[in-house]
């Protein structure tokens, strides 16, 4: 009986810590080149005043050629 009881106790405190399992997810992350920023990209910074001018949320710059990319979670 008493094995009966510790099994009990077991899967109700397993069904307890199962409910409270909460998962996470990432939002993909979108990117556009900048169409107001002009020239080569040198910093973050910049990139991103000009980005967040056009209604995104920040950009960053990105390849050989060192152009702005403005981004935003879709």
């Amino acid at each position: 009986m008493k094995i009966m009881k510790s099994y009990a106790l077991f899967f109700l405190l397993l069904i307890a810590f199962a409910s409270q399992t909460v998962v996470q997810t990432e939002a993909r992350v979108c990117e556009s080149q900048s169409h107001g920023y002009k020239g080569p990209c040198s910093g973050d910074h910049n990139c991103a005043l000009v980005c967040r001018n056009e209604g995104f949320s920040g950009g960053r710059c990105r390849g050989f050629r060192h152009r702005c990319f403005c981004t935003k979670l879709c």
